[in-house]
């Protein structure tokens, strides 16, 4: 190599963000020398960030905001409109409750099971739609999978938002069947969302970019956080709605004309937002399925990927364990985060009958969750903390707000004291959500190999409603205390099976995953020498069973060098034959720079490709250096 060849293939292969100028890996330093490179990158590209936002709003005040809502408000779409829709089935029975007291409070007209029904039913719909949606979108691609869910979410809430019967039982059983199928819909938004965030982060090019290597978690946890403001939203629509419909007013008694307006308008409104999604998903999300197809591309398979999730099943059990088993807790606790509500509120107002009072609280503490979220966002990426500690620190935190007030009960639920009660509440929700609620929703997707990835997310994210499901079930046998002491350890549990069995792929390009994983599908996962086989990316049950040993640099740069020639040399290959339109723009895309293609053709040993010729390499565009802050030089 000339050292503008060597230039080249060290900036594209070793990359300042992940390398030192000596080539040595982040992960690899002593303490000291990783918080001095990891500082240095962060503050390098938050100046480059900030000084590109800066740009834009030169050029046009309101391009940020756009690219905002491009990036993460647009494909957290769905999981915003879930969000608005569950918590509004929780947040409008207590009205149903106040105005249909004979049917929905005591069930003296209404059949009590299938008043229970209408939670059983919402989450066995939502785990089918996981398990289901998640074996369709890695079987038939992530596009169609999104489409079948905004299809299925709007038939869900045309059948919520008219259903009636001839009494008032028949509503319950109606709305209850109306929720199920909701919940399909709403089951595949979670892999669906996650992989499609996650590989458009990513892209489908040979070379991995700046965007997939340090802002990769952002750009998921950025769309689902979503799921946070559709539930402020639904909050305060009801809010205003009942104001509206109540003549001004929120406080009881309701009539049974503003109850019903307040609840149908409050599934109307999501409705039009689910019509507008699906238009967006047909129309403007066209390679929503392409790195999936590049996969299955190159592992010449059609259809569902059965070998893949053979492997993964016998590689990564570990893994399934922690991202299935971590989501089920983190359900539990979440459902347990609901008492403190309940308790406090009952004692701040001990003869409130006013549904208006625990709407306002439940404002406040979402307005607490999103804070959650967005610290979430932020920090997900940093190697120094990162998804592993951010989920370990958020279970154990969670742990010891509810282990407080569990064994002084008493103290803590009396007048004087229950404010200590609430800021426990409110802290338990933002850690929840600055910790496991987010970490569990990437990581199920991102410690997974592309050709299952929606599989594995899909039921890690159903292990997680089975956990939501006995929390609803057991909390209707035992006492208010009985439940705080139960689900108190749910918390120790959880961080402990993270710590085990828990990968942590902060920093870790995510093509090298890709790169570990076919390797292991030819058989021959020793002679994988990158960064995915670095003690700091495998879980401690991992390193256990003998897996990190094989990561050596400058075996793996070397490696890479090899890996890049054959993709060339077949490059040159597929100049010479007749190609349709998307192949000729897919080979464009991953021309490599003159540079990489002279050192090759000189040093090729097959005749074939060196008879090609370099094209111009693919510029990218000024949105795509907001994006990535690089050019890709392919």
């Amino acid at each position: 190599m000339s050292e503008t060849e060597r230039s080249v293939f060290h900036y594209l292969l070793r990359p300042d963000d992940s390398y030192d100028g000596a080539g040595e890996y982040w992960a690899d330093m002593s303490v000291a020398q990783r918080v001095r490179f990891v500082s240095r990158v962060d503050r390098k590209e938050a100046r480059r960030e900030l000084g590109t936002i800066w740009d834009m709003i030169k050029n046009d005040p309101l391009s940020p905001i756009h690219y905002y809502f491009h990036n993460f408000v647009i494909p957290g779409a769905g999981l915003g409109l879930e969000g608005y829709v569950l918590f509004s089935i929780g947040n409008v029975r207590p009205l149903l409750q106040a105005t249909f007291p004979s049917c929905w409070d005591d069930a003296a007209i209404c059949d009590k099971t299938w008043l229970q029904a209408i939670d059983y039913l919402e989450i066995c719909g939502i785990i089918v739609g996981q398990i289901l949606v998640g074996i369709v979108g890695d079987w038939i691609g992530r596009r169609w999978g999104l489409l079948q869910d905004a299809l299925i979410m709007l038939l869900g809430l045309l059948m919520l938002t008219a259903a009636w019967g001839t009494s008032q039982n028949g509503w319950v059983i109606c709305y209850a069947w109306s929720l199920f199928v909701y919940g399909i819909g709403v089951g595949g938004e979670y892999p669906m969302t996650a992989t499609a965030g996650m590989e458009n982060a990513v892209g489908s090019g040979k070379v991995s970019t700046r965007r997939d290597r340090l802002h990769r978690g952002r750009q998921v946890t950025g769309a689902f956080l979503m799921q946070g403001w559709g539930q402020f939203s639904n909050q305060v629509i009801l809010i205003l709605s009942l104001i509206i419909f109540h003549h001004g007013s929120g406080n009881p008694p309701y009539s049974q004309v503003s109850a019903q307006w307040t609840y149908r308008l409050s599934f109307a409104i999501p409705a039009a937002g689910t019509l507008w999604l699906f238009y967006y998903r047909k129309y403007k999300m066209r390679a929503a399925s392409r790195q999936l197809q590049v996969a299955k591309r190159k592992a010449h398979v059609t259809g569902y990927d059965t070998q893949s999730l053979k492997l993964a099943l016998t590689h990564f059990p570990g893994r399934l364990l922690a991202t299935a088993g971590a989501w089920f807790i983190n359900d539990v606790f979440f459902y347990g985060n609901k008492l403190f509500q309940n308790e406090f509120i009952a004692v701040l107002t001990p003869n409130n009958s006013s549904v208006m009072v625990g709407w306002l609280y439940n404002l406040i503490n979402v307005g607490v969750s999103l804070c959650g979220y967005y610290c979430a966002m932020l920090l997900i990426d940093n190697k120094l903390y990162g998804r592993k500690w951010m989920m370990i620190v958020g279970f154990m935190l969670d742990f010891v707000l509810f282990v407080v007030p569990a064994f002084n009960f008493d103290y803590y639920t009396s007048p004087a004291h229950v404010h200590s009660f609430q800021a426990m509440y409110f802290l338990s929700s933002f850690f929840n959500q600055f910790g496991p609620n987010s970490v569990t929703f990437l990581v199920a997707a991102e410690v997974f190999p592309t050709p299952i990835r929606a599989t594995a997310h899909g039921f890690s994210a159903a292990m997680g409603k089975l956990g939501a499901l006995f929390a609803s079930v057991l909390y209707n046998y035992i006492d208010t205390q009985t439940k705080f002491y139960v689900v108190t350890w749910f918390g120790l549990a959880g961080a402990l099976i993270t710590w085990v069995f828990l990968p942590d792929t902060t920093g870790l390009d995510l093509h090298e995953q890709e790169r570990r994983w076919a390797f292991l599908r030819r058989g021959e996962a020793h002679n994988y020498h990158g960064p995915a086989a670095h003690p700091k990316h495998l879980s401690l049950w991992e390193r256990w069973h003998g897996l990190g040993k094989h990561f050596d640099a400058k075996l793996d740069f070397e490696q890479k060098v090899d890996e890049m020639r054959g993709q060339w040399e077949e490059q040159q290959e597929r100049k010479g034959r007749e190609l349709t339109k998307e192949e000729e723009i897919q080979l464009a895309e991953e021309e490599y720079s003159e540079d990489i293609h002279g050192f090759f053709s000189r040093t090729s040993k097959n005749p074939a490709a060196k008879g090609g010729v370099a094209e111009k390499p693919l510029e990218t565009s000024s949105e795509d250096n907001a994006d990535d802050g690089e050019k890709d030089n392919r």
